[in-house]
């Protein structure tokens, strides 16, 4: 029994019988295109009435207390030596809770060659006693050493 090798059974002449989707995909991507174009753009706008010029300067200056931190990782209250973490928690917290207007700012200036640790300190202890309105100042020495 012998198997037959070959195309005996198609012929040339046989139609090919799939869909050319070649214009099928033409049409989708004009169609697409037309829709893109003709979809109006979604502008949600709201309106805001935004103050015009600079705004006048405050006629009230807020007072300033700083910290310093030398070089020995002595602490100062605006220049005045502070003798303990005690005198400083009861400065700080003075401070927090004053008698007459608004909470002070406290600006901590510390010397670029104070310990990392006494700053740390100064600063837990600030945000603990519940300072609100605290900066670093002084930055300056420290790019100047680079």
């Amino acid at each position: 029994m012998a198997m037959g090798i070959g195309s005996s059974s198609t012929h040339e002449d046989e139609a090919i019988v799939d869909i050319n989707t070649t214009p099928l995909i033409d049409v989708m991507l004009v169609l697409l295109i037309m829709l893109i174009i003709t979809i109006p753009l979604q502008t949600h706008s709201v309106a805001i009435d935004l103050p015009q010029g600079n705004p006048p300067p405050s006629a009230i200056q807020p007072q300033i207390v700083t910290i310093s931190i030398n070089y020995d990782n002595s602490l100062s209250w605006n220049d005045m030596p502070i003798p303990s973490e005690d005198a400083l928690q009861a400065h700080i917290n003075e401070a927090v809770h004053p008698t007459t207007g608004d909470q002070p700012e406290i600006h901590i200036r510390p010397d670029r060659l104070a310990n990392y640790k006494t700053v740390a300190h100064v600063l837990a202890d600030a945000q603990r006693l519940g300072v609100t309105k605290l900066g670093i100042v002084g930055l300056e020495q420290m790019m100047e050493g680079q």
